[in-house]
């Protein structure tokens, strides 16, 4: 299964290591730590077209990880995740 973060970005359901309100979450320092790094090392891309509401953290075959900066909540994401499993 895939999940839509945005935009035109799809990323397989398997790669999704975690979602993340990005309002609840750069209150802590070790979270923003995070994201400094990620943009440093160049694994951010930003799908939200807008202001982002959520970041999506994903296991990459090329990189530890990858950062998706989408518009869409936390919410909306869990919610079209679940709906894709319960298609099968």
């Amino acid at each position: 299964m895939y999940l839509h973060l945005g935009q035109n970005e799809i990323v397989p359901d398997h790669r999704i290591i975690g979602i993340f309100d990005l309002d609840k979450c750069s209150y802590e320092k070790r979270t923003r730590e995070y994201l400094t790094r990620a943009e440093k090392d160049g694994v951010v891309l930003d799908v939200s077209g807008d202001l982002p509401k959520s970041f999506v953290v994903c296991d990459h075959p090329y990189h530890p990880q990858i950062v998706y900066l989408s518009q869409l909540n936390t919410s909306t994401l869990k919610n079209r995740a679940e709906s894709e499993k319960l298609v099968l």
